[in-house]
């Protein structure tokens, strides 16, 4: 449904017109398939060096934060192929269009924003898809229009269910899909008690 699955934690892939992983982590096993793959920051649960290789291949375009860039040059990615990011900007990489936006700890210290870590709004298969990356609901982010809204819910390193909710509900996306909880942080009820949170008019699913 809408093209677009939580493979793990805030491993994420959407599939249609364009192969796109988002931070692929604990990748099953060998698929090289990846058209794009996106990266929102550098922590270990979003970019990880053995789950990149087993979904890039030679082809593979990939957009990440400034902080990444050596590290992908380490894995022989081809420069030609890399697109740095900052928020708050659009791009077009090979006919896909997206978008980026913050994503930070309002008071903690694990996502600063002084780090320009990003979220991104992909524009693929006819929707917008929002995906929220480290983030808390900061106010930068009550202006989000997307189609389908994919936020962190699992709380200590990001917002929490309840904060995921309210965000979710500002923003008012057709479709919301929680991340980032029952692995790295949070509990396994996090993702079902956050869609029991959210507006009516909304579609929850995991």
């Amino acid at each position: 449904m809408n093209n677009v699955s939580v493979l793990c934690h805030s491993s994420i892939k959407i599939t249609g017109k364009y192969l796109i992983y988002i931070d692929p982590y604990m990748i099953d096993k060998n698929y090289f398939d990846a058209d794009y793959i996106f990266f929102t920051h550098s922590h270990y649960d979003h970019f990880s060096v053995d789950d990149i290789k087993k979904v890039i291949n030679k082809n593979t375009k990939c957009i990440a934060t400034k902080d990444l860039y050596k590290k992908l040059l380490n894995l022989n990615i081809d420069k030609e192929k890399i697109t740095i990011v900052e928020s708050n900007n659009e791009y077009n990489v090979n006919n896909l269009h997206f978008e980026t936006v913050v994503a930070y700890n309002k008071e903690k210290e694990f996502h600063k924003k002084e780090n320009n870590w990003v979220g991104y709004i992909i524009e693929t298969n006819s929707l917008r898809y929002y995906i929220a990356g480290d983030t808390d609901f900061v106010d930068e982010l009550k202006d989000v229009k997307c189609d389908i809204a994919l936020v962190p819910v699992g709380g200590h390193f990001t917002m929490g269910k309840e904060e995921a909710a309210n965000l979710v509900n500002t923003i008012m996306p057709k479709v919301a899909i929680p991340t980032h909880y029952g692995i790295v942080a949070g509990k396994k009820e996090d993702g079902k008690d956050f869609l029991k949170l959210l507006d009516k008019n909304i579609q929850g699913r995991l």
